[in-house]
């Protein structure tokens, strides 16, 4: 199996996913702002799956730039890519009149701009090959506005269309784009972002990240164009918050 490139490879779910390709067969090329997490997943991985190459590329996705830094440093690895997984993200709650002028532009940097750049400069390889598949990270709410969180949900709503339409556009030159969308997962995300007391972070509502990670990889290799994970607590959310 060939190479996945992994963003956001420490978080909860982009770990899970690494050792999911690897369990598979495949080498993985990690890439994080974390250099110490990195090393330690690496080291991880590499006694998991003693067969199997781990590349790291550590990089600031909130810096001009990034997506080409990790292009080139993939090129200079030498290997071709044929899983591309935008995991990377990061989310925020309150007023949008009140939130920080520069951290929403870089939540949308990091959320769309980013995996829009990866695609950009991976897509001409996958479709000379004739193969790939990409696994794109969106949110199960991502179609619901989002008040108290209307940058994080703008984004991965963008993420879903851009998805859903780069299914039909590559489907005939044999790429599979495929829209990831799980309910809340129980990583440090919702911490990360000061959403835990929030009726839709709250712990304890979120689903074991490898139990999405296993539906989302799967639905990457059958090439399906969206995968919905955590459908129950999805509907009961979107029933109490919009009758």
């Amino acid at each position: 199996m060939a190479a996945a490139l992994i963003t956001g490879a420490t978080g909860g779910l982009g770990r899970v996913l690494a050792f999911e390709h690897v369990r598979h067969g495949g080498d993985v090329i990690l890439v994080d702002c974390h250099a110490a997490k990195l090393q330690a997943l690496s080291a991880e991985l590499r006694r998991a799956a003693p067969g199997q190459q781990v590349e790291l590329v550590v990089v600031d996705f909130t810096a001009a730039g990034a997506a080409q830094q990790v292009f080139a440093a993939v090129q200079a690895v030498g290997w071709p890519v044929d899983y591309l997984i935008n995991n990377a993200g990061f989310g925020g709650g309150g007023a949008f009149v009140t939130r920080s002028a520069a951290r929403d532009p870089a939540m949308v940097q990091v959320n769309t701009a980013v995996p829009m750049a990866l695609l950009k400069l991976f897509l001409p390889g996958m479709v000379a090959r004739g193969h790939g598949r990409i696994l794109n990270v969106a949110f199960a709410a991502a179609w619901f506005p989002g008040p108290e969180q209307a940058t994080y949900f703008t984004t991965k709503a963008y993420l879903a269309a851009l998805g859903n339409a780069l299914w039909y556009e590559l489907k005939p030159l044999g790429i599979r784009v495929t829209t990831f969308l799980p309910g809340p997962i129980e990583t440090g995300f919702a911490q990360a972002g000061q959403l835990t007391q929030t009726r839709l972070f709250a712990p304890g509502t979120g689903v074991a990240p490898q139990i999405v990670a296993r539906v989302g990889y799967a639905g990457m290799m059958r090439g399906k164009r969206q995968v919905i994970v955590g459908m129950a607590w999805w509907m009961r959310w979107a029933g109490q918050g919009y009758p």
